[in-house]
């Protein structure tokens, strides 16, 4: 019988430094927290100084002698972004990074906003911001075996479409659908287009995914009517449908480290529908494999990003 994959097989994070972003989070400091255990540094950028040192904070009275960063980075202002990589670039200078985890996200907002550059939040956050981060740091990745870049989708994106007359929300907004799922499909099709290109450039980097099914962190927060028997049944069924935090950290964990992640890899649950369970190879949708369309949203990225990837040190 396969043994399920743990916390415990992460191998030793020892002089390796990683950049994740959300770790302010439950499942981004689940993540970031295991892989303190496991000696590597940590930066942690959140939106705001308070979230950061509370996440570093956090670490270091689970791991006393973490080596922890606290940052700052909203990923939906592309000057927070190019800002925080230019204080990276300056604080460690040269390929100096192995491990960037683009877990950062918001999810399902009630109505459509605007970012400061004029993006639908959704999109702004979850796509172009970790698109820009990436190559922003591109060169700061070291080009070595072991390096990765993992982007935290989600089960919505099986449900997501790419319109490009509709990329914004412009036409059609929805909290889930259309635009979380455009957003979360998009956040999985710029991983792989970027293995294609890390493996045209014979970059021995690896562009790796990861959902973390339904985790408790997922579910709704308690609010007025939860005394309601309807919400108390809602609220049962969808805590019988998840897993707890630190299981639904474990595919992007897995991912990031596991000595058998591919190139191009996509890692899930394993239980039904990919809601719960231990990592494992997730399916990817047909829609992700479209590498016409995954072409055309990379050029977009740029032009709305301003950012020319390069996948060459």
């Amino acid at each position: 019988m396969r043994q399920s994959w743990t916390a415990n097989h992460i191998p030793s994070q020892q002089g390796r430094r990683v950049v994740i972003t959300g770790a302010n989070g439950r499942l981004g400091f689940q993540a970031a927290l295991e892989l303190a255990r496991r000696g590597a540094e940590m930066i942690l950028p959140a939106r705001t100084e308070a979230k950061a040192q509370d996440a570093a904070l956090r670490i270091r009275a689970e791991v006393p002698d973490a080596k922890v960063v606290a940052e700052i980075i909203d990923l939906s202002d592309q000057s927070s972004v190019r800002a925080f990589a230019g204080r990276y670039v300056e604080r460690f200078p040269g390929p100096s990074l192995d491990l960037l985890i683009n877990n950062a996200g918001v999810v399902a907002l009630p109505t459509r906003g605007v970012t400061v550059d004029g993006f639908e939040r959704q999109f702004a956050t979850n796509s172009l911001g970790p698109f820009a981060l990436t190559a922003l740091l591109f060169a700061s990745i070291k080009p070595q075996p072991g390096s990765r870049i993992v982007t935290v989708s989600s089960l919505a994106s099986n449900f997501g479409k790419i319109d490009f007359d509709n990329l914004q929300s412009e036409r059609r907004y929805g909290p889930v659908l259309p635009t979380h799922g455009q957003a979360k499909l998009a956040n999985l099709m710029f991983s792989l287009e970027l293995q294609r290109k890390l493996t045209a450039a014979h970059s021995p980097i690896l562009s790796t995914a990861a959902h973390p099914g339904y985790a408790v962190a997922n579910q709704p927060a308690s609010g007025p009517g939860d005394d309601k028997l309807s919400m108390k049944i809602m609220r049962g069924l969808l805590h019988n449908l998840s897993h707890d935090v630190p299981h639904g950290a474990l595919p992007t964990l897995f991912a990031a480290v596991s000595p058998t992640a591919q190139p191009g890899g996509y890692y899930g649950p394993d239980g039904l529908f990919g809601l719960r369970g231990a990592p494992t190879a997730a399916k990817i949708p047909a829609a992700a494999k479209d590498q016409a369309v995954a072409k055309r949203l990379w050029e977009q990225a740029e032009r709305l990003t301003g950012v020319k990837f390069m996948t060459r040190h």
